[in-house]
């Protein structure tokens, strides 16, 4: 594994600006080799837009950030066909996705038509504007923000954009000693812009081949099959994980075990991942959620009733 020494520097510079949050960064940079995309969910100025920014910077790769409100349009997100008027042709102007790590705030506040614009940018690497195909360029990654808390004038993901997302995580509140020393970096003039770069985008690409290379045991295939079985066989679930869920488990434990620095995975690789993994994907009966069950606490006791292979 060629690459794999420069995972440590990585998480070193980004955790030099974005204080306190450690296993945050790790499973941001396991979405990010897995080739997958994240969903932040989370109250506002808990830091997720310096988050995307660190990731960005440290891997000389090109960001762009999108807010998106009630009056945003697809074309906004993957481009349009201008008129020109000294030609008198159509020339294709880029939209934001065009760019390698991509923040689309706050996406539960435009339409599900322009939430639908980014599938085929996130499951194909690609958009199709006019019947035109463009690739996008790699290394590519969402990093999708909503609020958990705000709900008014807002536009829930659908389950089939849900299970788009590798990930769901929460960033939290910093504790006092992180929060006390995020102030002084603060005041230190401490920024994103002023991350040092450690690698380069064509890295990143080489290492999401190394990760692919990383050896999963037949008996570690079955054990994640057979927590996806059990997601489908929870009569508390009125929809379980997907096929692609399984794939995604996979592939993030292959990255997880790459940043450990292994070339192989182990059980408890797919057990530390699994829940941030398949919790989105996951949804309660109307009787689970009037009887106020916790999908999370079920989730998690699916997980340790799993058998674990030897």
């Amino acid at each position: 594994m060629v690459y794999q020494g420069k995972i440590e520097q990585l998480q070193a510079a980004i955790n030099k600006v974005f204080v306190g949050k450690a296993e945050i960064v790790d499973k941001i940079l396991i979405c990010l080799l897995a080739g997958g995309h994240v969903l932040l969910e989370d109250v506002p100025g808990v830091g997720k837009t310096t988050l995307a920014n660190t990731l960005a910077k440290s891997m000389q790769c090109s960001f762009g950030r999108i807010q998106f409100t009630p009056d945003t349009l697809p074309g906004d997100i993957v481009g349009m066909s201008v008129f020109n008027m000294k030609t008198g042709e159509f020339q294709h102007r880029d939209g934001v996705v065009m760019n390698q790590i991509l923040l689309a705030d706050e996406i539960n506040r435009t339409s599900p038509k322009t939430q639908a614009a980014l599938l085929e940018a996130m499951a194909e690497g690609q958009v199709t504007v006019d019947g035109e195909v463009y690739p996008l360029p790699q290394p590519f990654m969402v990093i999708a923000t909503q609020n958990p808390v705000e709900f008014l004038g807002t536009y829930p993901l659908p389950e089939a954009q849900m299970d788009r997302f590798m990930m769901r995580l929460s960033i939290g509140y910093a504790s006092k000693e992180e929060e006390l020393k995020l102030a002084q970096l603060f005041l230190q003039g401490q920024t994103p812009d002023k991350v040092e770069e450690v690698c380069s985008s064509s890295d990143i690409v080489a290492m999401k081949a190394e990760v692919e290379q990383i050896k999963v045991n037949d008996l570690v295939l079955g054990y994640i099959q057979d927590l996806i079985q059990l997601t489908r066989n929870e009569e508390r679930f009125v929809l379980g994980a997907s096929p692609r869920a399984m794939l995604s488990l996979i592939r993030a434990s292959q990255a997880k075990a790459y940043i450990c620095g292994r070339d192989f995975v182990k059980p408890d690789d797919v057990k530390q991942i699994a829940s941030d993994v398949l919790l989105h994907r996951v949804a309660l009966t109307s009787e689970a959620r009037i009887r106020k069950e916790d999908s999370k606490k079920i989730l998690q006791s699916l997980i340790v009733k799993a058998r674990i292979p030897v």
